[in-house]
Protein backbone atom coordinates (compact mmCIF):
# COMPACT_ATOMS: atom_id res chain seq x y z
CA UNK A 1 0.00 0.00 0.00
CA UNK A 2 2.67 2.18 0.92
CA UNK A 3 4.47 1.90 -2.54
CA UNK A 4 1.33 2.24 -4.41
CA UNK A 5 0.48 5.32 -2.84
CA UNK A 6 3.56 6.67 -3.03
CA UNK A 7 3.29 5.65 -7.43
CA UNK A 8 0.19 7.94 -7.01
CA UNK A 9 2.22 11.01 -5.92
CA UNK A 10 4.73 10.39 -8.58
CA UNK A 11 2.29 10.67 -10.68
CA UNK A 12 0.37 13.91 -9.31
CA UNK A 13 4.42 15.63 -9.33
CA UNK A 14 4.43 15.33 -13.04
CA UNK A 15 1.47 17.07 -13.73
CA UNK A 16 3.28 20.81 -13.89
CA UNK A 17 1.96 21.90 -9.93
CA UNK A 18 4.66 23.07 -7.33
CA UNK A 19 4.22 24.11 -3.90
CA UNK A 20 1.56 24.03 -1.61
CA UNK A 21 -0.55 23.27 -4.37
CA UNK A 22 0.51 20.17 -5.57
CA UNK A 23 1.35 19.36 -1.68
CA UNK A 24 -2.22 19.76 -0.98
CA UNK A 25 -3.36 17.81 -3.84
CA UNK A 26 -1.01 14.77 -2.71
CA UNK A 27 -1.73 14.95 0.80
CA UNK A 28 -5.74 14.47 -0.48
CA UNK A 29 -5.21 11.80 -3.07
CA UNK A 30 -2.34 9.78 -0.83
CA UNK A 31 -5.26 9.57 1.75
CA UNK A 32 -7.82 8.86 -0.46
CA UNK A 33 -6.78 6.05 -2.16
CA UNK A 34 -5.16 4.47 1.61
CA UNK A 35 -8.57 5.17 3.34
CA UNK A 36 -10.19 3.04 0.59
CA UNK A 37 -7.67 0.47 0.22
CA UNK A 38 -8.06 -0.03 3.96
CA UNK A 39 -11.90 0.01 3.84
CA UNK A 40 -11.58 -2.72 1.20
CA UNK A 41 -9.01 -4.93 2.83
CA UNK A 42 -9.16 -4.48 6.40
CA UNK A 43 -12.64 -3.38 7.05
CA UNK A 44 -12.71 -4.34 10.69
CA UNK A 45 -9.66 -2.01 11.44
CA UNK A 46 -9.71 1.36 12.98
CA UNK A 47 -7.09 3.61 11.27
CA UNK A 48 -5.60 7.00 12.51
CA UNK A 49 -4.44 9.26 9.82
CA UNK A 50 -2.93 12.62 9.95
CA UNK A 51 -5.59 13.21 6.87
CA UNK A 52 -8.44 12.25 8.39
CA UNK A 53 -10.58 13.03 11.57
CA UNK A 54 -9.72 11.40 14.43
CA UNK A 55 -12.53 9.31 16.66
CA UNK A 56 -12.62 7.83 20.02
CA UNK A 57 -13.33 4.39 18.48
CA UNK A 58 -10.23 3.50 17.73
CA UNK A 59 -8.93 3.19 21.29
CA UNK A 60 -11.55 0.53 22.03
CA UNK A 61 -9.83 -1.65 19.02
CA UNK A 62 -7.08 -4.10 19.13
CA UNK A 63 -5.89 -2.77 15.53
CA UNK A 64 -5.71 -0.29 14.60
CA UNK A 65 -3.73 1.32 10.94
CA UNK A 66 -1.41 4.49 11.81
CA UNK A 67 -1.00 6.23 8.23
CA UNK A 68 0.95 9.32 6.72
CA UNK A 69 -0.10 9.79 3.31
CA UNK A 70 2.27 12.31 2.73
CA UNK A 71 5.27 12.82 5.32
CA UNK A 72 7.12 15.92 4.44
CA UNK A 73 4.49 17.96 2.67
CA UNK A 74 7.13 20.51 1.92
CA UNK A 75 9.48 18.76 0.56
CA UNK A 76 7.09 16.75 -1.75
CA UNK A 77 6.16 19.95 -3.28
CA UNK A 78 10.12 21.12 -4.24
CA UNK A 79 10.63 18.45 -7.17
CA UNK A 80 14.27 18.57 -6.54
CA UNK A 81 13.96 16.69 -3.61
CA UNK A 82 13.74 13.35 -2.59
CA UNK A 83 13.49 13.44 1.41
CA UNK A 84 9.42 12.59 1.51
CA UNK A 85 7.37 9.47 2.43
CA UNK A 86 4.25 7.47 2.60
CA UNK A 87 4.11 5.56 5.81
CA UNK A 88 1.94 2.97 6.96
CA UNK A 89 1.80 0.88 10.01
CA UNK A 90 -0.24 -1.45 11.81
CA UNK A 91 -0.33 -1.07 15.83
CA UNK A 92 -1.53 -4.32 18.21
CA UNK A 93 -1.85 -3.44 21.86
CA UNK A 94 -0.23 0.05 21.38
CA UNK A 95 2.89 -1.40 19.24
CA UNK A 96 3.33 -0.98 15.74
CA UNK A 97 4.38 -4.83 14.49
CA UNK A 98 4.52 -3.85 11.32
CA UNK A 99 5.15 -1.08 8.79
CA UNK A 100 6.19 0.05 5.65
CA UNK A 101 7.85 3.23 4.60
CA UNK A 102 7.92 4.34 1.01
CA UNK A 103 10.69 6.66 -0.35
CA UNK A 104 8.68 7.39 -3.80
CA UNK A 105 11.45 9.61 -5.14
CA UNK A 106 14.38 7.18 -4.86
CA UNK A 107 12.36 4.15 -5.60
CA UNK A 108 12.54 2.40 -2.67
CA UNK A 109 10.15 0.64 0.18
CA UNK A 110 11.76 -0.23 3.36
CA UNK A 111 9.00 -3.08 5.44
CA UNK A 112 9.18 -5.36 8.31
CA UNK A 113 8.24 -7.90 5.97
CA UNK A 114 12.21 -8.33 4.71
CA UNK A 115 13.73 -6.27 7.55
CA UNK A 116 16.49 -4.16 5.72
CA UNK A 117 19.65 -5.12 7.01
CA UNK A 118 21.92 -2.08 8.35
CA UNK A 119 25.43 -1.20 6.82
CA UNK A 120 28.19 -1.65 8.77
CA UNK A 121 28.89 1.60 11.15
CA UNK A 122 31.52 4.16 9.64
CA UNK A 123 34.46 4.91 12.00
CA UNK A 124 34.32 8.71 14.21
CA UNK A 125 31.48 10.90 15.32
CA UNK A 126 28.07 9.96 14.81
CA UNK A 127 25.88 11.49 12.09
CA UNK A 128 22.54 12.95 13.46
CA UNK A 129 20.02 13.70 11.51
CA UNK A 130 17.96 16.98 12.09
CA UNK A 131 15.29 18.91 10.28
CA UNK A 132 16.42 20.96 7.62
CA UNK A 133 13.88 23.65 8.29
CA UNK A 134 13.13 23.61 12.28
CA UNK A 135 16.61 21.81 13.67
CA UNK A 136 16.19 21.99 17.62
CA UNK A 137 18.65 23.50 19.73
CA UNK A 138 18.98 19.68 21.60
CA UNK A 139 19.98 18.52 18.60
CA UNK A 140 23.29 20.68 18.22
CA UNK A 141 24.33 20.44 21.98
CA UNK A 142 24.10 16.59 21.11
CA UNK A 143 26.32 16.55 18.00
CA UNK A 144 28.90 18.89 20.71
CA UNK A 145 28.66 16.46 23.02
CA UNK A 146 29.43 13.70 20.86
CA UNK A 147 31.53 14.97 18.90
CA UNK A 148 29.11 14.50 15.65
CA UNK A 149 27.74 16.55 13.00
CA UNK A 150 24.67 17.29 11.93
CA UNK A 151 23.15 15.96 8.62
CA UNK A 152 19.58 18.03 7.47
CA UNK A 153 16.87 15.95 5.98
CA UNK A 154 13.50 16.78 5.23
CA UNK A 155 10.57 14.53 6.69
CA UNK A 156 10.55 11.93 9.63
CA UNK A 157 10.13 9.08 7.53
CA UNK A 158 13.26 10.40 5.52
CA UNK A 159 15.44 10.82 8.10
CA UNK A 160 14.39 7.53 10.42
CA UNK A 161 15.35 5.12 6.76
CA UNK A 162 18.65 7.16 6.77
CA UNK A 163 19.84 5.54 9.96
CA UNK A 164 18.40 2.32 8.58
CA UNK A 165 20.09 2.69 5.44
CA UNK A 166 23.42 3.77 7.08
CA UNK A 167 23.16 7.27 5.88
CA UNK A 168 23.27 8.82 9.75
CA UNK A 169 23.39 7.12 13.20
CA UNK A 170 21.09 9.14 15.11
CA UNK A 171 17.71 10.34 14.94
CA UNK A 172 16.92 12.09 18.29
CA UNK A 173 14.30 14.49 17.79
CA UNK A 174 12.96 16.65 20.33
CA UNK A 175 10.35 19.30 18.77
CA UNK A 176 7.15 17.15 18.92
CA UNK A 177 5.24 15.06 16.24
CA UNK A 178 2.49 12.91 16.13
CA UNK A 179 1.89 9.06 15.95
CA UNK A 180 1.97 9.17 11.98
CA UNK A 181 4.69 10.42 11.80
CA UNK A 182 6.69 7.92 13.56
CA UNK A 183 5.06 4.83 13.62
CA UNK A 184 5.90 3.11 10.66
CA UNK A 185 9.31 4.13 10.92
CA UNK A 186 9.27 2.88 14.05
CA UNK A 187 7.97 -0.40 13.30
CA UNK A 188 10.79 -0.65 9.68
CA UNK A 189 13.65 0.89 12.75
CA UNK A 190 13.02 -1.93 14.99
CA UNK A 191 12.71 -4.97 12.43
CA UNK A 192 16.26 -3.72 11.42
CA UNK A 193 17.27 -3.68 15.09
CA UNK A 194 17.70 -0.21 15.72
CA UNK A 195 16.93 1.11 19.36
CA UNK A 196 13.66 3.14 19.38
CA UNK A 197 12.18 4.88 22.04
CA UNK A 198 11.58 8.14 23.69
CA UNK A 199 14.67 10.27 24.41
CA UNK A 200 14.88 9.31 27.79
CA UNK A 201 14.90 5.68 27.04
CA UNK A 202 11.20 4.82 27.44
CA UNK A 203 8.91 2.46 25.16
CA UNK A 204 7.08 4.27 22.64
CA UNK A 205 3.13 4.09 22.78
CA UNK A 206 0.70 3.99 20.06
CA UNK A 207 -2.95 4.50 19.41
CA UNK A 208 -3.08 6.54 22.87
CA UNK A 209 -6.07 8.95 23.23
CA UNK A 210 -3.92 11.99 21.94
CA UNK A 211 -1.32 11.10 19.26
CA UNK A 212 0.44 14.02 20.13
CA UNK A 213 4.27 12.45 21.01
CA UNK A 214 7.15 14.83 22.37
CA UNK A 215 9.85 13.19 21.77
CA UNK A 216 11.73 10.05 19.73
CA UNK A 217 15.01 8.37 19.47
CA UNK A 218 16.46 5.85 16.74
CA UNK A 219 19.61 5.02 16.64
CA UNK A 220 22.96 2.59 16.47
CA UNK A 221 22.36 0.30 19.24
CA UNK A 222 26.23 1.20 20.06
CA UNK A 223 25.17 5.15 20.45
CA UNK A 224 22.04 3.93 22.78
CA UNK A 225 23.55 4.94 26.54
CA UNK A 226 25.95 7.58 25.27
CA UNK A 227 22.82 9.18 23.62
CA UNK A 228 20.52 9.19 26.53
CA UNK A 229 23.05 9.90 28.98
CA UNK A 230 23.95 13.03 27.09
CA UNK A 231 20.27 13.73 26.48
CA UNK A 232 19.76 13.85 30.45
Amino acid sequence: MATRAGALLLELRANGSTGRELSDVGDAESQRWLAQALTEQFPDDAVLSEEANDTAARLQAGRVWIIDPLDGSREYGELDRSDWAVHVALAIDEIPVAGAVALPALGVTLATDEPPEVPSALSGGPRILVSRTRPTAHAQRLADLLGGTLVPMGSAGAKAMAVVRGEGDIYAHSGGQYEWDSAAPVAVAAAAGLHVSRLDGSALRYNQPNPYLPDLLICRPEWVTRVIEALR
